[in-house]
């Protein structure tokens, strides 16, 4: 599977960049069985004005709750591995999202991602829109999620 690396929203005005790394977390926990449990994490970035960069997405942890139509991320370990990237990078690396798959070829969000999204994206210090995610076996679908409502749709860029 080969996902696009550039995003944009309708506008062009917010520019999302997913590194290679990030693509290949992705591309290992597609639910390409249908047996298969859903899986997720967070993205850590940088932020470059309206645009961002997505350097990793973490991978589930042992402490995640994973079914076949569920992922619940558990703070253990995710928080441990954004932190020591805030740290190291002297604040530029930072949390940006979430990230999770469905075992559907195209996805959409359920009721429970946005309502979930829109509670994490209140609870961000810096008040940026969350970056949310949903991984399909055939594309992505990725949103600004602001904290409250619907946020803005990306799509890839050619």
């Amino acid at each position: 599977m080969q996902f696009m690396s550039s995003w944009a929203t309708g506008d062009r005005r917010t520019l999302l960049h997913f590194t290679d790394s990030t693509l290949e977390t992705f591309c290992q926990h597609i639910q390409v069985i249908d047996t298969a449990c859903e899986a997720g994490g967070i993205l850590l970035g940088s932020v470059h004005g309206a645009h961002m960069i997505i350097d990793e997405a973490t991978a589930p942890t042992e402490y995640d709750k994973r079914f076949r139509c569920l992922f619940e991320r558990m703070p253990f370990g995710h928080e441990s591995i954004a932190l020591a990237r805030w740290t190291g990078s002297n604040g530029t690396i930072r949390y940006l999202g979430e990230w999770h798959t469905h075992s559907e070829d195209h996805p959409h969000p359920s009721g429970l991602d946005r309502s979930e999204w829109n509670r994490l994206s209140a609870k961000r210090r810096d008040k940026r829109p969350m970056i949310a995610v949903i991984v399909g076996r055939k594309s992505l679908y990725a949103e600004l999620v602001p904290k409250s409502g619907r946020g803005l749709v990306l799509a890839p860029v050619e």
